[in-house]
This record gives C-alpha cells, structure tokens and sequence, in this order.
C-alpha cells in the first residue's frame, strides 16, 4: 500500500483535535505520549496499548481516511458505517480507507488478539481536506477483568490443538461473552484480562515470578520495567464482572511455592481477592462487582466464600454468576463461540433482571 509523504501524514494527524482523546475516542488501557517531529516543528500524539479488546472511534467527512498504527503482532478489525470492512494483520505504518460515499461516516477499529509480549502504537485517524471528531461516549460501561475465559483465548478455532500461529489467529476477543454482552446493552467495554494468570497464582503454578492479575491492573502496559500507571481517567463503569480463579487452583501447591498447603493457597485467594473488589470500588464507589464463574466447583466454592466475605462486611454491591456444562471446542480446550454466546446470554439474562445496575451510583 503507498504511503503517505511523511510530513504531510504527521501534518494531518497534528491537525485534528487533541482534547481529551485526540480527535477520536479510546476505550481500553492505553499509554499516551507526544512526539515531536524536529524538522517540520509538528507534535505528533501516540497511545502504546497491550491489553486486549481495545478499540478506537470516530467519525470523518469525505471519501478517504488514513489510519497511522504500528503493531509487529496483533490483528484488527476495521468497521466504517456499522459494517465490516477489512481485517488488518500486524500493521507496519498508515493504512487508506477509500469509500464509494462522501459525507460523514463512522470508524471503528477493535484490537482482536491478546499480546502478552508486544505492545502496538495507534497514532490516529486522518482525512484529507476533512476532518475526524470523536464520536460521543456511550452512556453505559461495562469492565470485564479475568484470565483466557475473558480474553477469548483460541475462540474462533474448530479444533482444540492449535500451534502458536493458530492460537493468535483464531482468538477474536470482541467474540467473547464479555464484549458480546456489552454490545447487547450498546455499552462501551474493557477487557482487562491476561490468559494463565490468576489472583493469586499462575497456571499450573508455573511462572513463579509474573505478578499476578490485580498486580498487572495497576498498569497501561506490562512490557518494560518501569510499567507506566494507567491513563484512565475517562473510564468509570457502573457494572465490573470478574472472573478469575481457574488459573490459582488447576494444580495442587508444588515444593518451592509460597503456600505449604492448598488450604493456605485458598486462605491467600480469599483473601487477595476481597482486597481486589475493595480496591475496585473504592477507586469508582457505587460500582457493583460480579463476581463470574465458570471454571468448576472447587473454583465455584472459593468465589462464594469470597462474595460470603465481602457481605459480612457489609457490601451489597456484589453478587456472584455461575455457567457451567461447556464444549470447550476452542484452542487448548477453552471456550469456543458457541460456549461464549451461551455465557453471553445468561450474563445478559441476569443484568435484564437487574437493571438498576446500570444506574451506578
């Protein structure tokens, strides 16, 4: 695809708005910082993102729209006016969208792939001889924070053995349970998910020296060291479903672990996670917290004395949700689609019940 003279790319991209989002809107974790392009004196702006399920949107006049992003591993799904238009695999600089149409359209751009490893960079949308707003936030916000459950690990695979490359293209994290029910209530949405890891403990027990997921939620990014805190200040969602668990108690403790016994890993779980609602809530007080589970009865157990827990103490802004009884058809035995539309639809049943949630505070 040609490219775009440098100067007159960054000149475009410097020229839209830059409130609050730039010229367009960001829901997701990201990392924002400017550049500053010497020669022609222009300050560029650029958001680094590795969560999963990020997506960017705007809207834009006229026929053509360039999209400046650089990603060495993640795939896209581009959406203008509603519709699909394109998927665009590891990014390497501006990407044009040409349409039949002038006037105003819509554009959206959603981060499929989880990037444990790699961080991209989005540096905007530009219309030549036109212009790109923000398009407006919508009125509900949803968070759905967990582990591969969440993330939609391997969801769009027909088979459960998928090499590395396979794992990476059959997982659309817009496809899973969280991101298909947000759309039904026409709710923007994060998913603040990492596949293995857990609240306490990692997969299997292994990866002894990776923080664990309310360690990582501090975080925009968590490649590099330092990690920088979270630009997040637009987010506050009335509703947060959790669903963590499975990952702290698929193995017995193993020597060398912290815990000497699984009733202390358990007592270490109870506890860290009640840590982890009360951090949420007190960061967006009123927020409700449901706490999901989908792993099993043991992990169903531990997520109940976690809720029993939190009541105690008083908390009537939390409740627990439970599916079982899955295919698992999807890569490494995780959920497929049809699994996810079935999580889907009974987290949809249950907010229908409770539509007061969506009142927040």
């Amino acid at each position: 695809m040609p490219i775009f003279a440098a100067a007159a790319m960054m000149a475009m991209l410097a020229s839209q708005p830059k409130a609050a989002e730039y010229g367009y809107r960001t829901v997701g974790r990201v990392q924002r910082y400017e550049e500053v392009e010497t020669e022609n004196a222009i300050v560029i702006p650029h958001e680094r993102h590795q969560w999963p399920g990020i997506y960017w949107e705007a809207g834009f006049s006229g026929r053509t729209l360039w999209i400046d992003f650089y990603d060495t591993y993640n795939r896209f799904r581009l959406i203008v006016d509603g519709k699909p238009f394109a998927i665009i695999d590891k990014p390497a600089g501006p990407y044009r969208i040409s349409l039949n149409t002038a006037g105003k359209h819509t554009v959206r751009l959603e981060k499929m792939t989880e990037s444990q490893d790699y961080a991209g960079t989005f540096s905007g949308f530009a219309a030549p001889r036109a212009k790109v707003w923000p398009t407006p936030a919508r009125a509900r916000q949803i968070e759905f924070v967990g582990d591969s459950g969440v993330v939609g690990y391997g969801d769009m695979s027909e088979t459960r053995d998928c090499t590395d490359e396979e794992h990476r293209v059959r997982t659309d994290v817009h496809a899973a349970w969280g991101p298909l029910t947000a759309k039904h209530f026409n709710a923007d949405y994060e998913v603040n998910a990492f596949s293995g890891f857990g609240v306490v403990r990692a997969y299997g027990g292994n990866f002894p020296k990776a923080p664990p997921l309310p360690e990582l939620y501090k975080y925009a990014l968590f490649e590099g060291d330092p990690r920088p805190p979270v630009d997040d200040s637009q987010w506050h969602p009335q509703i947060i479903v959790i669903e963590l668990g499975g990952n702290d108690f698929s193995a017995p403790v193993k020597p060398g672990e912290r815990w000497a016994t699984d009733d202390a890993l358990k007592a270490d779980f109870e506890a860290s996670y009640v840590a982890f609602v009360k951090r949420l809530q007190a960061a967006d007080p009123g927020v409700f917290v449901l706490l999901a589970e989908v792993q099993g009865p043991k992990v169903r157990e531990e997520v109940e004395k976690v809720a029993g827990l939190l009541r105690a103490e008083g908390n009537t802004r939390v409740d627990t949700f439970h599916v079982q009884d899955f295919e698992l058809k999807g890569c490494d035995w995780h959920f497929d689609a049809a699994d996810h539309q079935r999580i889907s639809q009974a987290l949809i049943g249950y907010i229908d019940a409770h539509p007061e949630l969506w009142q927040g505070r």
